[in-house]
């Protein structure tokens, strides 16, 4: 809906608008030269080419100076946060382009008498009050056809973020329920209940709270259907340190997570399940040791951002060894839901990924 501010306040027309323009402004032409110049516009053809080729140079100039002005306009006040100074500013200058036109209409037609005109000022001023309410109107018309279009387009971006946030939680939700993963969870409850019940009870508290999490998160998402239905990184951390114990039972000390978030930023607010994204990624693609242990840092940045790292030791797969092999889905939906919230936080950074011999790097940003 951007195109609709460009083409508003721009000056760029579109194909349909440019025949309308085409077919309404000889009309308009032929209209106020007649006014201008009486009947004799009508009846001297000397009098009929002169008027019409000086006042449609003039009409031409009036309208480029509107063009140009449009186009700073919209560069200066884009958004619909400047959508009242972009107003103001819009009435101010084409108010003074259309004065400084009755001004030169009145000293050709007026005080010159140009080909015996009988325009007189009083007609001028009530062709300018006209047009100065024409100015009003159209700049009210143009900022409610681009607030509606805003509007649609939240609506419609609304819908997507939506879709992204419940096809990430069902990517989550299936990882987390496949043969694979409950058959190895269960087999570490089971070699628990021998040997630490004490342990045991703990990994099921902490096994409920991870599946509480995500089937909330879910149910939550399509229940309200909101596109800013975001997560504070309190819960989202808590969520991952349930999640990391379930991990921490499998692999021992084979993985290592360390959690420095700066407490200020605990209430800033990320797309649900993002962490966990991000820690399943690195576990399903690093070999895990306790000879080389998987080591991930989730960190605070002074600049309000966060920074999720792990040291990179991929792994190699030879046939007969279960296919993990990166599809990018879980990366692609963080991006996917960063770029639909930044229509509605201009100036949002977006995550930046990065990746080295040493380390893979995944930095988000925080919302206030």
């Amino acid at each position: 809906m951007e195109n609709l501010s460009v083409e508003n306040f721009s000056g760029t027309l579109n194909p349909q608008s440019r025949r309308y323009f085409v077919l309404i402004l000889p009309v308009l032409l032929l209209v106020f030269n007649y006014i201008v110049s009486g009947p004799a516009y009508f009846t001297n053809w000397e009098i009929f080419g002169v008027v019409t080729i000086l006042n449609g140079a003039l009409f031409t100039a009036a309208l480029f100076a509107v063009n140009q002005t449009n186009q700073e306009i919209s560069k200066r006040y884009e958004g619909p946060d400047h959508t009242l100074k972009r107003a103001t500013v819009s009435v101010c200058c084409h108010t003074i382009i259309s004065a400084f036109f009755w001004v030169l209409i009145t000293a050709l037609y007026v005080r010159m008498d140009l080909f015996g005109s009988k325009l007189s000022g009083g007609t001028v001023v009530t062709m300018f009050l006209i047009s100065l309410a024409v100015i009003l109107i159209t700049t009210g018309l143009e900022e409610t056809y681009y607030a509606i279009g805003r509007w649609k387009m939240h609506e419609v971006n609304k819908e997507r973020l939506l879709k992204e946030n419940i096809n990430g939680q069902l990517e989550s939700l299936k990882a987390q329920i496949s043969p694979h993963f409950l058959f190895n969870t269960l087999n570490s409850l089971s070699a628990l209940i021998t040997e630490d019940p004490g342990k045991a009870e703990q990994f099921v508290d902490e096994m409920a709270r991870v599946y509480r999490y995500l089937l909330q998160t879910n149910h939550s998402s399509v229940d309200q259907g909101d596109f800013s239905q975001l997560t504070t990184l309190k819960k989202e951390l808590s969520f991952i340190e349930s999640y990391n114990h379930l991990l921490k039972t499998r692999y021992g000390e084979g993985m290592k997570l360390h959690i420095h978030v700066e407490d200020h930023f605990l209430q800033h607010r990320i797309p649900p399940l993002t962490l966990q994204l991000l820690v399943e990624n690195a576990v399903k693609h690093n070999v895990i040791r306790v000879s080389r242990p998987l080591t991930i840092f989730i960190l605070s940045t002074t600049d309000g951002q966060l920074m999720i790292r792990n040291n990179l030791q991929k792994k190699t797969f030879t046939a007969g060894v279960e296919n993990l092999e990166s599809t990018q889905v879980g990366l692609a939906n963080i991006i996917s839901k960063y770029q639909l919230l930044a229509e509605y936080k201009p100036g949002l950074p977006q995550p930046r990924i990065e990746s080295n011999h040493e380390f893979f790097t995944v930095t988000l940003p925080l919302i206030s």
